[in-house]
């Protein structure tokens, strides 16, 4: 199974917004997402989300808690095709 990483950058402004870039951090992905709350990011990191040492997920966690951050997601080729 082919994976990607993939950066989603997760904004908190009236709602939740995320937006997705490529590897060099610099191309943006043609689709976004936007949430009432921070529950699916949540969901997100943990099915999808590339770091998962405890260092991370605080990190993670205060990124929420301020209402600005990103993480790596690990996507199957067919959810980047989603996305993208």
């Amino acid at each position: 199974m082919d994976e990607v990483r993939v950066y989603m950058k997760f904004l908190k402004n009236g709602g939740w917004h995320c937006q997705f870039f490529e590897q060099d951090l610099k191309t943006p992905l043609r689709r976004r997402l936007n949430f009432a709350s921070d529950g699916k990011i949540k969901t997100m990191q943990e099915r999808f989300g590339a770091n998962r040492l405890l260092e991370d997920k605080a990190a993670f966690e205060h990124a929420l808690e301020r209402g600005s951050g990103g993480i790596w997601l690990i996507l199957t080729r067919d959810q980047y095709q989603a996305l993208n």
